[in-house]
Order: structure tokens, then sequence, then C-alpha cells
């Protein structure tokens, strides 16, 4: 099944039957990734008057609880409200879904006892593309990604010069497999959540960020669209699936 889509006068064709989905989902059934010191996620049958809702147990449906955090638990994408007093909501600010990205494999730097992508290497990665989104694999890119548990491991991060780096370039939506764009434990700066949403200047509302996906190694480093699909919750965060369409050249 082909699709054509217009982006700013160039037409665009993809195979929608051949979707790549790049989110990692909550699993209970076994080790789920984890970060940022919270409990692991639950699934669980309703429990009314001491009766479990469940088929298994006689029940005409399953009737299932689910508790998590997105920022923890799940591949999730946030607006400027994560980092704001005033609680600003992903749904009401995020009303375009399909984009046009680059994916780019980034060795990290080691730097000061950090590892960290630095703007160096996006520029290198990106040079004159003009795209709405960047989709940021780091290396080593292990299948144990998908299980991580990232608590007070100080995970790469992505440097306050980079995020300056992809605001300017025009960069709307930056999606990284890692659990931050920032250093786990940096007293409270957020310097590259700040720098990306440009917080000391004009807020960039519509900006996003989302975190905790993962590539497989088997899609190459190029142009896709990308269709951002979110669950409707007002809330500053929100779990996510991202979904790359590669482009019939």
């Amino acid at each position: 099944m082909k699709a054509t889509i217009e982006y700013n006068s160039r037409k665009i064709e993809v195979d929608i039957s051949n979707p790549i989905d790049i989110s990692i989902p909550i699993d209970v059934s076994k080790q789920n990734i984890n970060a940022w010191y919270a409990d692991d996620p639950k699934i669980s049958a309703e429990t009314q008057d001491g009766y479990e809702i469940s088929v298994a147990n006689g029940a005409v449906v399953n009737f299932n609880n689910i508790q998590f955090n997105p920022h923890s638990h799940i591949t999730h994408t946030e607006c400027v409200g994560h980092i704001t007093e005033k609680v600003h909501s992903i749904n009401k600010n995020l009303k375009y879904f399909i984009f046009l990205a680059e994916v780019v494999t980034i060795a990290p730097l080691f730097h000061n006892g950090d590892f960290l992508i630095g703007v160096k290497q996006l520029k290198n990665a990106l040079r004159n593309k003009k795209r709405d989104a960047i989709v940021i694999r780091t290396l080593p890119n292990l299948e144990e990604k998908k299980s991580m548990r990232y608590s007070d491991t100080n995970p790469t991060y992505l440097s306050e010069k980079a995020a300056i780096y992809l605001r300017e370039k025009g960069i709307k939506h930056l999606l990284i497999d890692l659990p931050s764009v920032d250093k786990e434990k940096d007293d409270g700066q957020l310097l590259s959540h700040n720098a990306f949403w440009n917080t000391d200047g004009e807020i960039r509302m519509d900006a996003t960020i989302t975190e905790f996906i993962y590539v497989p190694n088997s899609v190459e480093d190029g142009e896709y669209l990308l269709n951002l699909m979110i669950a409707p919750f007002e809330n500053d965060a929100t779990p996510s699936k991202p979904i790359l369409y590669e482009i019939i050249k």
C-alpha cells in the first residue's frame, strides 16, 4: 500500500504497509526499561468487592489497571511543560504528526568523565539538510536498550551546544534512544531541555522531545517520513509510538 505526500512542493512516496516501529512498549512479563529511580510499572486486573475482573477468573472481559510513569517506563513524547512551572499539555501543543525526519547514528564522545553527543557530530550528520525532526541512534546499539535500568548510571546525554544547534537549524522534533537529553545529575540545570525549547526567549511550544526510542540496526541512516503518534493525555508528556516510513526513491 503506497501513499504520496506533498511536502513543500515535493512529492514524497512511501509504502505505508511497511512501518518501522521505533518505540519501546511497557512489558511487565519481563524486565521493563526503567529510569529516574521509579518503581517498575504494573499491569493488574481491577478488583471489585474482592473479585478480580479477568476472563481467567470467570469474568466476561479483562479489565486491567496500568500504573506507570511515561518518563521512566516507556517511549514518550514531551513538550516544554515538562520543565515549566505552568504545566503545558503535549496533547494540546502537538497538533501535527507527520514530519520529514533524518535518522543519524552517533558514537558518543568521552568528555570530562561523561559520554555525550556533541555539536560537531550533529553538524556532520545533518550538514545542509532541512528536516522537521531528527532521530538519534547512539552506539553501541544493543537490544539491551529495551530493558536497561538507567538509574544512577550517568547515561549519555546531549550537549547544550548541540541542543542550541538543533534549535537554530529549525529541528522541531528531537527523538533519542536515551532516558534524557540532559545529564542524569546536573543540579537541576536541564541545559539541553532549556536550550532546545528556548526557555530564555520565545518558547517553542510546538517543539517536542521524544526519549526511550529504539532504532533497529537494520534501519539505515537517512531520510524518512515520521508519524509521531501519541496517546491523548493532558499532561506534559505522554506515551508515544513513533513510526518511520522509508521514502521510495
